[in-house]
């Protein structure tokens, strides 16, 4: 064929019939020209010796002579590891009369061949035979990527992802805080349960991630934990060694395909934006059911080889003991809450999920709170999670405390609110713009209208009207029904001694 070599085959076939055909015939039966035919017979050596013996490039003079067996090959005996830009700048270092830039991708190409002639060992990736039933695999993967926002905010998040090695049936969760053992527990247990089955052996990375920035003390008390939530369901705990990734290849390899599928899903959605967190995690759930089906029948064949579930869920949460201060709330992990101002000076159990905490006082549930994240950067930062509902009580006796709240800002419980302080703020003096402000929260409060007063507020300011309280109040809050009479029939005195001689009778 033009512009393609013949191989030694095709040579020794001509060769061989052209002891009996004439040259163009012989040529044309092994698959090439009578001048490709003229050539061979002129150069009787193989196709292969020629080009060994060829000089560099076709006929061009060798960028490199006087320089690889020299210099070069000494210097990768020495350093093995030396990349080919560094071999080549060395090289111009020492020769500035020679322009050696333009024989880069010959080096590498002479680098490489040596290596594999002279290199060291490199290391071997053994494929595995994977049996129905026997592995599970767990990692996390950072999906900030995606781009997703919530309600415009973007959204800093990982995804927990399971998946059985034989099957490929997986299961995957938002994760908003770091990979913890909270976070790894909760969607471990999450998709045993979906899956209705156990794999013989569960496989994560080193977890040094989960363990990270916590005492040695603490570090193998989750360590013991993790091995405690294997036990209960009967899976063997393994794990990969540190920074060695392709040894849980299985999971790694599906996290790149998992990415790619959200992303084709979202690009098919047409937006990346959500309004509330339920509807992204409701999104990423339909994702992998999709893929799920697709792996049903894989799925048939594997099920019979899990193990069964336990009777019930194991712990998936971290538990800490926090004391309500006279501010009504709590600190914790650098975050302050608030709860119901009745809890004052009581000390409460917490449970702490990825996104929220239970509060528990002597073992009852008392209150959920949506988890809160301590800021990055700056030692004294500290994020606040308030609910105006626990101190409305309060403040309602001293609405002046509002103007220099430490969590003023938060306490807002829309942005409609805080546009409404903003405008109070300018319109009047401080003092009666805290009795508004906290007259306004109050009566969302009071007559659980808070979305329906912040959409009146937001009319109110854009026609640029400031508040009246007494309006909004004749106009939200709902009129007290009125008593009715309940009739009541008084039986006449002759009853009672009916069901008394009633009652003799019997006896």
């Amino acid at each position: 064929m033009p512009g393609r070599p013949i191989t030694d085959q095709q040579h020794r076939y001509y060769m061989t019939l052209r002891a009996t055909h004439p040259q163009k015939t012989a040529a044309a039966m092994a698959g090439f020209s009578s001048s490709t035919g003229h050539r061979a017979e002129k150069d009787p050596r193989l196709p292969s010796e020629r080009h060994r013996a060829r000089r560099h490039g076709g006929g061009k003079p060798d960028p490199l002579a006087g320089l690889w067996e020299e210099e070069i090959v000494p210097l990768l005996s020495a350093a093995p590891g030396l990349k080919p830009i560094t071999v080549l700048e060395e090289l111009q270092r020492r020769h500035p009369e020679r322009d050696l830039m333009a024989a880069r991708r010959t080096l590498e190409r002479r680098m490489r061949l040596w290596r594999a002639e002279h290199g060291a060992e490199r290391e071997v990736i053994f494929r595995q035979t994977h049996e129905p039933g026997r592995q599970g695999m767990s990692d996390f993967f950072d999906a900030r990527k995606l781009g997703v926002t919530i309600a415009g905010a973007p959204l800093e998040h990982l995804i927990y992802h399971f998946a059985l090695v034989y099957s490929g049936w997986e299961h995957a969760e938002v994760v908003l805080g770091g990979e913890s053992f909270a976070a790894l527990s909760s969607g471990m247990q999450n998709a045993f349960w979906q899956l209705g089955g156990v794999p013989k052996e569960h496989r994560t990375d080193s977890l040094a991630a989960a363990f990270a920035n916590i005492e040695p003390d603490a570090r193998e008390d989750l360590r013991a934990r993790y091995s405690t939530l294997c036990g209960d369901y009967g899976t063997q705990p393994t794990r990969n060694n540190r920074g060695i990734a392709h040894e849980n290849g299985s999971i790694e390899s599906r996290h790149g395909h998992f990415g790619t599928r959200l992303d084709q899903a979202l690009q098919l959605r047409g937006s990346r934006d959500f309004a509330t967190l339920p509807d992204y995690r409701a999104f990423v759930a339909h994702t992998v059911g999709q893929h799920n089906a697709r792996h049903r029948d894989a799925l048939r064949i594997e099920a019979p080889h899990l193990l069964p579930l336990p009777p019930r869920r194991s712990c998936d949460h971290d538990e800490a003991t926090v004391h309500v201060t006279s501010s009504s709330g709590f600190s914790l992990r650098k975050v302050f809450y608030t709860v119901p101002s009745r809890l004052i000076g009581h000390s409460l159990k917490a449970r702490i999920f990825d996104d929220r905490i239970e509060l528990l006082l002597a073992g009852r549930h008392i209150e959920t709170l949506p988890r809160g994240r301590a800021p990055k950067g700056g030692r004294g930062a500290r994020t606040h999670v308030i609910n105006y509902r626990h101190v409305i009580h309060s403040l309602r006796k001293k609405p002046g405390a509002l103007a220099d709240l430490v969590y003023r800002d938060q306490l807002f419980p829309r942005s409609e609110y805080r546009r409404c302080w903003d405008a109070l703020e300018a319109a009047m003096p401080r003092p009666d713009a805290c009795r508004l402000m906290v007259g306004l929260l109050w009566l969302a409060h009071d007559q659980a209208c808070e979305a329906d007063l912040a959409t009146a507020l937001t009319g109110l300011l854009d026609a640029g009207a400031v508040p009246n309280l007494k309006e909004l109040q004749d106009r939200f809050v709902r009129p007290k029904a009125a008593p009715e009479d309940v009739p009541v029939d008084i039986p006449p005195t002759a009853a009672y001694d009916t069901l008394l001689a009633a009652r003799e009778m019997a006896a």
